[in-house]
């Protein structure tokens, strides 16, 4: 049962949450053509179309960060263009080279994720079978520019120079991952076999977001400043401002520290924002409509920044 303090608690971290999320002159005056927010009628092989689109993305930045290869031309290559369709090239930067990773830790991580988005694209692609869509053109290069400016960090951001930048590259795309399977569960029809896996894939991405955010406060702790945080905030402003173009609701926050009361104290105990979740501590639902606002920028016609050319399948 709530008592007077966890009730004042959740108030102050739920008010703070939604002022980081709105924060951000250079947002402010961003103009974005409003999304329509109704689902349309889709099968569920239209949902996991969707999502082995996302799964492309996802396992490409992974495995060129930790391998500094496209996962087709892995040892062990990962098809990319199925069922006669034709693949989409991944625009990198002419000096591409994986990352110069200094922290094992996050090597390790990186590594890791990589491994098991490529397991999600091949369990997707057999799970679709003659269905399952090629993967689309990919913009590993001036997508992150786009978005560094659209977010207010700078006119150009490279994650595969650093750890850090690699971590912020990394939080740009795993709460969106989360919040894209938990709008699509509902829409689901086989709750035998298909939603279970997608529940399933839901909860390996939530784990990754999770230890991002966790790993990237940790380094900021040692560190003794908030240098990948002050950035992950603007980065979730910027994903709030494109899923929700009219500033409601607010669906997204950063990395950070908020001070609470506690047993009737004054604010003097520090709270975290390590999960990004509403004030019932219930993870964020998008639409498909918001998650193409966010991986496309906003584009015209839903093309744009990490899918120049749009995502392949019904939904896009």
């Amino acid at each position: 049962m709530a008592t007077q303090e966890t009730q004042q608690l959740d108030s102050i971290i739920s008010s703070r949450r939604a002022m980081l999320a709105m924060g951000g002159a250079a947002l402010a005056t961003l103009a974005f053509a409003p999304k329509a927010e109704a689902q349309a009628a889709v099968t569920d092989n239209d949902i996991l179309n969707f999502a082995l689109n996302l799964e492309y993305l996802e396992a490409q930045f992974y495995t060129l960060a930790a391998s500094g290869v496209t996962i087709d031309k892995l040892m062990t290559p990962i098809p990319v263009a199925v069922n006669g369709g034709t693949a989409g090239a991944v625009t990198l930067k002419p000096s591409f080279a994986k990352v110069p990773f200094a922290n094992a830790g996050v090597a390790a991580y990186a590594a890791e994720v990589a491994l098991e988005e490529q397991r999600h694209v091949k369990f997707l692609q057999s799970a679709l079978g003659t269905a399952a869509v090629s993967m689309p053109a990919i913009d590993l290069y001036t997508s992150f520019n786009t978005l560094a400016s659209v977010a207010g960090i700078g006119s150009a951001f490279d994650p595969f120079a650093s750890d850090g930048n690699f971590l912020i590259g990394a939080y740009i795309f795993e709460d969106v991952g989360v919040s894209a399977y938990h709008g699509a569960a509902g829409l689901i029809t086989d709750k035998t076999k298909i939603l279970p896996a997608a529940v399933g894939i839901h909860a390996v991405e939530a784990y990754h977001a999770g230890l991002i955010r966790t790993t990237i406060a940790g380094i900021d702790a040692q560190a003794g400043n908030t240098t990948l945080s002050g950035l992950t905030q603007k980065v979730s402003a910027a994903r709030a401002k494109l899923a929700n173009p009219s500033g409601t609701p607010v669906d997204d926050v950063g990395v950070t520290t908020v001070s609470v009361a506690l047993n009737g104290s004054s604010n003097n105990y520090m709270a975290a924002t390590l999960v990004n979740a509403d004030s019932n501590s219930i993870g964020w639902s998008r639409t498909t409509t918001q998650v193409l606002a966010i991986v496309t920028g906003g584009g015209t016609g839903n093309k744009g920044v990490f899918y120049p050319s749009g995502l392949n399948g019904t939904i896009k």
